[in-house]
């Protein structure tokens, strides 16, 4: 049904936002979209192929050429997918090969694909053979396999074969992550390849905002422009609204997340100029599961501008909820303190060392020794206070014991991990429900994230509870 579903909204050429990828859905999904761009390239080149029989047959009869044969674009890339990972780029191949079988088909480069987006020959993928329950199961779904991040592919069809490592200007489908797709157009100061991308698809976009989001912003800005150069096109074939300009009207975008940010949602709004429409799918969240009589403290702050809003939240932080917390004894110790953005990260690590409090930090860049030492030296209580960055928490996933209290700086993008704090405590013995405290600082902007938390009607009540 959901195959049925996507594959008719597709037909229908408008773009699609599919808002709640499930690790469930996630290959059905991929397999409906690749067999939807399949058809389009299949569709593509039996023109251009019929139209060059009708060119030729009008020369050898010495008669005027057809005029209607307008059948491609500046650049022969028609399809462009954007992942975050080589293991991702190796589903999505999956995927390909699974409608283009062999003997039917002959696949040129498979071993060089294989052994640039597999793993190397013996190393053993700890996360694919660890016991079940070791590592949540979106963890090891999202970094099992190749986790490089920088790559680009060119797939050449043919009737009869499939070509990886194509070169760019002779290939139909690009596969590339957003920071490998950038350092080529850097490189080379032109992205003329990118000026006749016909579909876009842009997988696992929650991953991607855990990664550098203005990557994927700078990729945007490339699609369907005019090239710089001719690259031997002949003009008399190129689709009228590429010449005029209208490239983006005409091109059909599938975005593909497991929740919405307001990143994806911009993207949404702002970017996808489909003449055909476009679909974004919605859901009513349920109030995740937490630790039975826990009590979760949800505190607003004033905010009426989104341009003031780090600023409001960092001052609320520092002038209302540390102080509090400073003078409990029960909270001034065992504490962690789980910031999201990266930038915010930064300014409360200074502000702790500005004051001189005992705390250590986590985040994406601490190495393997910098995280046993800051998880040691909190469990044990040498440092009272404990920074999670979530882009830490996303990458490696660890459990951390000794935490009582646990203050989120703003609601985490990924509510798993909200429900995964609030049961370290837990990790150590005789912890009750009422031995735990948990703030969580929210502004009305932070809506996404707080429905995902507290459920649709939860956060629509909070947010109606504070406006009285």
């Amino acid at each position: 049904e959901l195959q049925s579903t996507t594959l008719s909204v597709l037909s229908s050429n408008r773009d699609l936002h599919h808002t709640h990828t499930t690790l469930d859905t996630a290959a059905k999904m991929r397999d409906a979209i690749t067999l939807h761009y399949l058809n389009h390239v299949t569709k593509k080149r039996r023109r251009v192929l019929k139209n060059n029989e009708r060119l030729s047959h009008a020369i050898k009869a010495s008669a005027s050429p057809p005029e209607d044969v307008q059948d491609q674009g500046f650049t022969r890339p028609s399809i462009l997918l954007l992942v975050p990972f080589r293991s991702s780029a190796f589903n999505w191949f999956d995927a390909l090969s699974a409608h283009t079988p062999s003997p039917t088909h002959q696949v040129e480069n498979r071993a060089r694909f294989l052994n640039e987006f597999g793993l190397p020959e013996g190393a053993v993928d700890k996360l694919a053979t660890a016991e079940p329950g070791t590592y949540p199961r979106d963890h090891v779904e999202t970094f099992k396999g190749n986790m490089d991040d920088n790559f680009r592919v060119g797939i050449k069809l043919t009737r009869k074969s499939v070509k990886l490592f194509a070169d760019f200007y002779a290939c139909d489908v690009i596969i590339a992550s957003p920071l490998g797709l950038r350092m080529s157009i850097e490189k080379d100061n032109k992205a003329d390849f990118l000026s006749s991308i016909e579909m876009l698809i842009v997988d696992q976009m929650d991953t991607l905002t855990m990664q550098n989001w203005e990557h994927v912003q700078f990729v945007f800005s490339h699609l369907n422009k005019l090239p710089k150069e001719s690259h031997n096109t002949d003009f008399s074939r190129i689709k009228p609204w590429y010449l005029d300009g209208h490239a983006a009207y005409l091109r059909q975008t599938v975005l593909l997340s497991a929740y919405e940010t307001p990143e994806t949602r911009n993207l949404f709004n702002q970017t996808l100029k489909n003449v055909a429409g476009k679909v974004r799918t919605t859901r009513q969240w349920a109030p995740v599961q937490v630790p039975q009589d826990l009590d979760q403290n949800f505190v607003q702050f004033d905010c009426t501008s989104l341009k003031d809003e780090p600023e409001k939240r960092f001052h609320y932080f520092t002038t209302q909820m540390l102080p509090a917390i400073m003078k409990s004894a029960v909270q001034s110790a065992n504490t962690a303190i789980f910031v999201p953005s990266s930038f915010d990260f930064i300014r409360v690590e200074n502000q702790f060392r500005k004051q001189g409090y005992s705390y250590t930090v986590l985040s994406e860049y601490s190495s393997n020794q910098d995280i046993s030492r800051a998880r040691q030296a909190f469990f044990t209580g040498k440092k009272s206070f404990l920074l999670i960055s979530e882009r830490f928490h996303f990458y490696r996933r660890y459990k951390l014991r000794g935490i009582r209290n646990l203050v989120f700086y703003g609601p985490p993008d990924h509510a798993q991990f909200y429900t995964e704090l609030l049961s370290y405590p837990f990790l150590d013995e005789d912890v009750q429900p009422g031995d735990v405290t948990c703030r969580t600082l929210f502004s009305k902007y932070d809506w996404f994230r707080l429905e995902r938390i507290a459920g649709t009607k939860g956060a629509t009540a909070l947010l109606k509870q504070n406006a009285l």
